[in-house]
């Protein structure tokens, strides 16, 4: 269907523009702008026909996973003159286009994907991300849901290194901001990157798709599919702790990890949230979600909210105890990208070791974690941030 959504939005506006004065061929003279322009919609029309031929999976001639966000980003330069506020358009649109296919390409048949975010202090040599997809590989009914990960990407590296590995990429720029930069916690890049966040989410809502939106600091020891409420629940959130009651709104949620079902309801909702920054002012979107959860609109729009248990979906904060039980294991409550990792790495071996023993001493003895050990409240005034550091203390 997005085919056919691409044909009619480029066979509008090659009417909006290639009819008009702008690009009319009586004229002596034309604008670089406009120039530009129509080359960049022949190339848009040309891919979006490549686009259609190449679709099928069992085609011998299939593109990489990542091709529709490469076509966008290696395009990306030709729309930044902000003196062509028409080639600007269509760059939105193009954007809107590809993130479709990455989406389309990703999804589970509920029209469900997994999203996290990444920029180049995760993808170092033994990096958070390197982690993250380990646990994929070793967790209980995780590695086929890799096939479902969308990697959106925050700078070319985390680009680069996302496409190498031939998974679902795609380029997320914003304007002004380079997050390639050093942007520790709470400083004003680190705000725009997660306010950035919430806007992103809010579109991929607004384009029919649910999601689960996980922090790359969170190891997928389970399936978490198989815990997450089946009701009418509109979101689901995991906890930094949790108070026993899914449905009280005094637990402390923690914006890592979430489930979220696209309907008119959750993107009002996360529309409200994003508006909400202007009203708290300096926070970051864990803390308005916080201050917001109580507000009366979101019962007068219907928004359906439940806690996730920290048994299942645990964390530094609170960490899962029955190892039986586990589903994701979150390095929150932990400053310094050295101190998650070094944790996260003792994790992963613990699960391991779980893994290993003989199933009457996994059911009847089971072991507990080693960790955390560097991370925890003693983490945020001991540690020496590493440059680039997304990571903060969630």
């Amino acid at each position: 269907m997005y085919y056919d959504d691409g044909s009619k939005l480029g066979g509008h506006f090659l009417a909006e523009f290639g009819g008009g004065h702008h690009l009319n061929p009586k004229h002596t003279s034309y604008s670089f702008c406009n120039s530009l322009l129509k080359a960049v919609l022949l190339f848009a029309m040309i891919t979006l026909t490549g686009l259609v031929f190449f679709r099928a999976p069992e085609s011998p001639f299939q593109l990489p996973r990542s091709i529709y966000s490469s076509l966008h980003f290696s395009s990306s330069s030709v729309y930044n003159s902000r003196s062509c506020s028409s080639a600007d358009s269509v760059s939105k649109i193009s954007e809107k286009l590809w993130l479709k296919q990455v989406l389309e390409r990703s999804a589970m048949p509920n029209r469900t994907v997994i999203i996290t975010t990444l920029n180049e202090a995760w993808i170092e040599q033994d990096s958070i991300f390197d982690l993250f997809l380990e646990s994929f590989t070793i967790g209980n009914q995780t590695n086929p849901l890799l096939r479902h990960l969308v990697i959106i990407a925050l700078d070319p590296k985390a680009f680069d290194r996302c496409s190498a590995l031939q998974l679902n990429c795609y380029f997320l720029g914003t304007e002004g901001v380079n997050f390639s930069n050093e942007a520790h916690f709470m400083t004003p890049d680190y705000l725009k990157m997660m306010w950035r966040r919430v806007d992103f989410l809010r579109s991929v809502l607004e384009l029919g798709y649910n999601f689960v939106f996980t922090d790359a600091d969170v190891m997928w020891l389970r399936n978490p599919f198989l815990h997450f409420f089946t009701d009418d629940t509109d979101f689901q959130i995991a906890c930094d702790h949790f108070g026993g009651n899914p449905d009280d709104l005094n637990n402390a949620p923690n914006g890592g990890f979430n489930y979220v079902k696209s309907n008119n309801r959750t993107i009002e909702f996360y529309k409200f949230w994003y508006k909400s920054r202007e009203v708290f002012p300096g926070k970051h979107d864990q803390e308005v979600l916080n201050n917001i959860k109580h507000n009366p609109y979101l019962k007068q729009i219907g928004m359906k909210i439940k806690f996730l248990d920290t048994a299942f979906f645990g964390g530094f904060c609170q960490p899962s105890k029955d190892l039986n039980l586990v589903t994701t294991m979150h390095a929150n409550c932990c400053a310094g990208l050295n101190n998650k990792i070094h944790d996260l790495t003792i994790l992963l071996e613990d699960w391991q070791e779980y893994l290993s023993l003989p199933d009457y001493i996994r059911e009847e003895r089971p072991p507990s974690w080693s960790v955390p050990q560097k991370c925890g409240p003693a983490s945020f005034g001991s540690h020496s941030p590493r440059k680039k550091n997304f990571g903060g203390r969630r």
